[in-house]
């Protein structure tokens, strides 16, 4: 039988904020700059959804540690730049949130730093604070699953009774390997066939996300 939902857990980069396109093209001009050319498909395939230090892993396998220093200071610096400049929500998003009833909570690959500013310069912060996770508080990012099992021991909720709304291939392996039903938001820069799966309905507007939650 399947359990009623009970928790709602939202990703924040390219779900709640509208960052994952900073992101991208801020990876590929550090790539450039650094010595390794990336294209924007490149980035998304490889960086998207994933932990800042699973990505730091990437760049030293590839140009070592002092480099991959380098590019994750630089990238904190020019992320946060942009954010001050571009960020937004996610389209529809603040519509959605507003219409939700259940229980909702946030469970992020980036830093808790990093999330009081994206969430706080687009005026989301207040709506999650005190339920905010972060993937530095778990052994293992995305696409493992301990970062939404977590999230849901925290909220003190079972794991079948929650969703999980993301907008990453990782994001997805991860709530499914955590037993959580997903709502995979093609709206963003992921193809919608990367997100489709079991137990995964792929959705491209995020007002519909409290329709489709009722209907789970």
């Amino acid at each position: 039988m399947i359990k009623p939902i009970e928790l709602v857990i939202f990703d924040c980069d390219g779900v709640l904020v509208d960052s994952e396109r900073i992101a991208v093209r801020v990876q590929v001009s550090l790539g450039n700059e650094l010595g390794w050319p990336l294209t924007e498909d490149e980035v998304v395939d490889r960086f998207i959804g994933r932990s800042h230090a699973s990505i730091r892993e990437q760049v030293a396998a590839r140009l070592g540690e002092q480099i991959a220093a380098t590019w994750s200071e630089r990238f904190e610096q020019l992320h946060r730049e942009a954010v001050d400049t571009d960020l937004a929500p996610v389209e529809g998003l603040p519509e959605a949130l507003d219409a939700v009833t259940l229980p909702t909570c946030v469970a992020s690959s980036g830093s808790h730093d990093k999330m009081r500013h994206t969430l706080g310069r687009t005026g989301l912060y207040e709506r999650f604070a005190g339920r905010i996770y972060s993937a530095t508080e778990v052994a293992h990012g995305k696409p493992a699953p301990d970062l939404f099992l977590h999230a849901a021991r925290q909220m003190g909720v079972h794991p079948a009774a929650c969703v999980v709304v993301e907008d990453s291939q990782p994001g997805v392996r991860a709530a499914r390997a955590a037993g959580m039903r997903a709502f995979g938001y093609a709206g963003g820069l992921t193809p919608a066939e990367q997100l489709e799966g079991p137990g995964t309905t792929v959705f491209h507007d995020m007002r519909k996300l409290p329709t489709l939650i009722t209907e789970q």
